[in-house]
């Protein structure tokens, strides 16, 4: 029997807060000692190792231990570029783990007259054949896959593996609709196992012609939506018998747990601050919040009141004193009755700017501010900050020239 791991999406230096900038190194080091554990043959990981092509020295130095000790146990990793790890001008810290003989990046071929022909890295352990197409930031690989020669990849023998790092058209959720995609159709057909990558969730098919298609979602959430989509990391085993004359793949998914989550929705809809504040505080009474990591969103319009109103330094506290790990929130879809999005009808852009000068006027309420007044110094700032740096004029002159204008708009010289 064959067992292979298969995970994607590590982006090892995504988070830039302290509290978990750690995170996806931790996620990659645990995700690596149960492939360990499980005895794996290989390691498949498709793109997006790191967040970015040249990753920090911290991020480097604990990936760089974990994989030297893949390779001490003779547990090969197989990789390839991703559209946050590949970078155009060939300079990618990949390149020089390759080097170094901690992984193999399977992407390899030659162009023969204007098409690209893949080669397969062999397995030498377990004779898998292995073969895979980076992936490149808004999915211009594509032009890669139209030139790609797939009659001598579908005419090899073998228990074959195509790595990608892409989205697929037929495939996509719904809430990543606008996402690029390529159609299944520009891939070769008939291998046993599709390894992908890039799309971030989780997903598992048997397409007729073509094979087991999977995406293992990463291994550790990269923002609040998908902390609260999510939850937590994964990735998958994968176990491999050969029945007669053609092989039988099975597929677990397996999670990673660094930190367990607790996600907090409200609807401000016709509620005051303070029962915003109420409600968060019955969703959270009589909880701990131990290694946890807490999201909260709220969205709608406030009865009255500002954003602001909304205590979050208090409730934040209160969160932390009850172990929370870490405590974020997301108010972007949170409005006032002040500032309620207004609808105006089509037209020129001056048409709809004025509109939206009108419908406002007056909403902030300052003393001797009449409405008249607040449209002249919306439109006179509006010109101002349309002006256009002339020919020949350096950046800090025109920065000075619109500064001094603007101060004398505002009566600010």
């Amino acid at each position: 029997m064959m067992k292979f791991a298969h995970m994607a999406d590590c982006h090892i230096g995504s988070w830039r807060d302290p509290k978990l900038k750690n995170a996806a190194v931790r996620a990659f080091n645990k995700a690596v000692d149960m492939c360990i554990e499980k005895n794996v043959d290989f390691i498949l990981v498709s793109g997006d190792l790191f967040n970015t092509s040249i990753p920090s020295i911290d991020s480097l130095k604990e990936t760089v231990e974990k994989l030297k000790e893949l390779k001490d146990r003779d547990i090969p990793v197989y990789i390839i570029a991703g559209s946050h790890d590949f970078s155009p001008s060939g300079k990618t810290m990949l390149d020089i783990l390759e080097k170094a003989g901690l992984f193999v990046n399977v992407s390899k071929g030659e162009v023969i007259d204007e098409k690209l022909k893949l080669k397969f890295t062999i397995d030498k352990k377990t004779g898998a054949k292995i073969t895979g197409m980076l992936g490149k930031k808004g999915g211009l690989e594509k032009e890669y896959y139209q030139n790609l020669m797939k009659e001598n990849l579908e005419k090899e023998e073998g228990y074959r593996i195509f790595m990608f790092h892409s989205a697929l058209t037929e495939f996509k959720p719904e809430e990543l609709k606008e996402m690029d995609s390529h159609p299944l159709s520009l891939f070769p057909k008939n291998f046993d196992y599709y390894a992908g990558g890039h799309v971030h969730y989780r997903f598992k098919k048997e397409e007729p012609g073509y094979g087991t298609i999977v995406f293992p979602g990463p291994l550790f959430p990269n923002n609040f939506k998908e902390i609260e989509d999510l939850e937590r990391g994964s990735f998958y085993f994968v176990e491999v018998e050969k029945e007669e004359q053609r092989y039988n793949t099975k597929t677990h998914q397996e999670p990673v747990q660094i930190y367990n989550t607790f996600k907090i929705n409200i609807d401000a809809k016709n509620k005051t601050p303070v029962q915003v504040e109420e409600e968060i505080d019955k969703k959270i009474k009589g909880k701990e919040f131990n290694n946890t990591i807490i999201t909260i969103r709220i969205k709608g319009t406030l009865l009255s009141g500002k954003q602001s109103d909304i205590n979050f330094k208090e409730i934040f506290e209160k969160l932390y004193n009850k172990s929370a790990y870490f405590v974020m929130k997301n108010i972007s879809k949170l409005k006032t009755k002040e500032f309620e999005e207004i609808k105006v009808e089509k037209g020129s852009v001056d048409d709809v700017e004025t509109k939206l000068i009108k419908e406002h006027l007056g909403q902030i309420k300052v003393a001797g501010f009449d409405p008249q007044k607040e449209e002249r110094l919306i439109n006179d700032l509006m010109s101002a900050l349309s002006a256009e740096k002339q020919e020949g004029e350096t950046v800090t002159a025109f920065e000075s020239r619109l500064k001094s204008e603007i101060d004398s708009i505002l009566n600010l010289e």
